[in-house]
């Protein structure tokens, strides 16, 4: 979870002025700030944590975080309806958010289940499905050891997500883009192709495009690889607000008592 916020607030500074090179400095920009990837990924923690209705959550914490801005169309005016319908979406705003049903399962077919019950309620369009799918599926994944060849190969199987591209290839020709089809799989390389947490944040940021949303997936991934360094969870919890923290304490609460095996 912590994961998906950091490559949110690093890569927030970049969503519309992309910086196409790895050696951007500092790490934590002076204007970095979360966004509606942050409140999102918190709206699904909160629901899966406490058992809250996720489009319920969605809406809630939508609604208290408006002005964030970087709502895209469709879920903006989602938000702002009293309709609870999805909207047929294949925005990647459903792989942003999903960390959370990988940590919180005991088993791949579980966090496939999560992912598709909180996925639905918006983006119920094949895309935007595939797209949260895969993201939980490679989280889960990286959380058990799978070595990262494994890992390309599996998720180009099982969805299909061309991950043949380097970074640097992508690089050169990446325009903005916010379809999960689009992002979803250089996010993914970001991850597969990195040598730490930090590594992979500075591989999704040069790539351009949809930087936040883009390190966001890929620090989702980067977490269950690698863990995130103490001295950049200490920097976003900075910038956070409380009822943010607050989920993410009950969120390390309940991963805390998951991993407890009786003896």
């Amino acid at each position: 979870m912590l994961g998906a916020i950091v490559g949110d607030i690093v890569g927030s500074v970049y969503e519309f002025k992309n910086y196409r090179a790895k050696g951007f400095s500092p790490f934590f920009h002076s204007e970095s700030k979360f966004t509606d990837d942050t409140v999102c990924t918190a709206a699904i923690a909160d629901s899966l944590i406490n058992n809250i209705p996720p489009e319920e959550a969605l809406k809630t914490w939508g609604r208290r975080y408006w002005s964030n801005g970087g709502w895209g169309k469709q879920f903006a005016s989602w938000l702002a309806s009293p309709e609870t319908k999805p909207f047929n979406s294949y925005g990647n705003g459903s792989a942003m958010r999903v960390s959370s049903c990988a940590w919180l399962s005991n088993s791949l077919e579980e966090a496939l289940e999560l992912a598709m019950k909180v996925t639905i309620v918006t983006h119920n369009h094949p895309e935007g499905l595939k797209g949260a799918l895969a993201t939980t599926e490679a989280i889960y994944h990286s959380i058990q050891g799978i070595n990262k060849s494994d890992l390309r190969s599996m998720i180009t199987k099982t969805y299909g997500y061309d991950l043949s591209r380097s970074v640097d290839e992508i690089r050169v020709n990446n325009p903005r883009n916010e379809t999960c089809q689009k992002t979803v799989p250089e996010a993914i390389t970001c991850a597969l192709e990195s040598i730490s947490f930090e590594d992979a944040i500075r591989n999704a940021v040069s790539i351009g495009g949809d930087s936040d949303t883009i390190a966001a997936i890929t620090g989702s991934i980067a977490e269950a690889m690698y863990g995130v360094p103490d001295i950049f969870m200490a920097k976003a919890l900075g910038i956070l607000p409380k009822d943010i923290k607050d989920v993410i304490t009950q969120f390390e609460k309940r991963l805390s008592i998951k991993c407890i095996t009786p003896g």
